[in-house]
């Protein structure tokens, strides 16, 4: 059980690295078609880009029902997945993008961190020049106020997602909540 229970957490840990890396160099390289609606404004209830949760949550069921069909520990890498897609849900979709009715702006701490550095995601246009690409990890804000201004010396172009500069990063990104990207 213990070990379950360390392959399921360890599956969450590994998960953020692993969106890291595919939100780098697939989201905003080869596959920006689908995430680039997660960068335009949201016109419905869901967006091309909600197309990777769909392909990770296959493979997370495909994962688990391998696994109860003999192929262990498969299942406890399942449920890992599918856990970290919860937490990506909760802190991404609904805390940063509002796309729930979760209508919180964190104020201190780690979720006020992680809300500002998706934030400065979304302070340039189109795919290239982004920071912070992480979903449940946050560098710190000074560092990615640095790397902006080193990638864009000073020429930051707005984008509708990011309605307030990332020196003003406290202020709400999606003050209608329109936005869901």
């Amino acid at each position: 059980m213990l070990l379950n229970a360390f392959i399921v957490v360890l599956t969450v840990v590994l998960m953020e690295g692993f969106s890291i890396v595919a939100h780098k160099y697939v989201m905003h390289g080869f596959g920006w078609g689908w995430h680039k609606s997660h960068h335009e404004p949201r016109t419905g209830w869901f967006e091309k880009n909600d197309l990777y949760a769909v392909v990770f949550a296959g493979v997370a069921i495909a994962l688990i029902w391998f696994g109860t069909e003999g192929a262990h520990p498969l299942e406890w890498i399942g449920a890992g997945m599918t856990a970290y897609g919860l937490l990506y849900f909760v802190a991404h979709d609904g805390l940063v993008h509002r796309r729930w009715p979760f209508k919180v702006t964190p104020r201190s701490g780690y979720l006020k961190r992680l809300y500002q550095a998706h934030r400065m995601h979304h302070a340039v246009e189109g795919k290239d020049g982004a920071v912070s690409f992480g979903f449940l990890y946050a560098p710190p804000v000074d560092r990615l106020k640095r790397q902006l201004q080193a990638l864009h010396g000073g020429r930051l172009q707005r984008h509708p997602d990011a309605a307030t500069a990332p020196q003003d990063a406290d202020a709400p990104s999606h003050p209608q909540g329109e936005r869901a990207s």
